[in-house]
């Protein structure tokens, strides 16, 4: 019977909420600007030397925790500005919809898709260039 719990459509958005508010806990009280903590190097970075579309995503969310916009902006701007939000819906759907009792499966067109690749690609490759 407790298996039968688990497979509540709630368990899983609400397990990923639980480690996000564990991570921002964490990230709260370590500064990625300083070296020593737990947290992870970009692999594409430490591989190429190169930015992804992600790089400065761990500085921007501690610098969102602390409340300097200007300073996450400066970051990964269009993480800030496109993938928060995205982000942000999305699980905010999925929550909603566990909690309803529902599974809940984004369904994106080719053209969404397209746009979120494009949009990743176009960001390396100007964030690289302008170094």
């Amino acid at each position: 019977m407790a298996a039968r719990r688990f497979r509540h459509p709630a368990v899983p958005p609400l397990a990923a909420l639980a480690t996000g508010l564990a991570g921002a806990a964490y990230l709260w009280h370590t500064d990625p600007h300083e070296g020593g903590a737990l947290l992870p190097r970009c692999p594409v970075n430490w591989a190429t030397g190169l930015d992804c579309p992600a790089c400065g995503g761990t500085r921007m969310a501690y610098h969102l925790l602390h409340a300097d916009v200007p300073a996450a902006f400066q970051d990964n701007a269009l993480l800030l500005v496109a993938g928060v939000p995205l982000g942000a819906w999305l699980g905010g759907r999925w929550l909603w919809e566990g909690l309803r009792g529902r599974r809940y499966r984004p369904r994106f067109a080719r053209w969404q898709a397209a746009l979120v690749v494009g949009g990743a690609v176009a960001w390396a490759v100007l964030r690289n260039l302008a170094q």
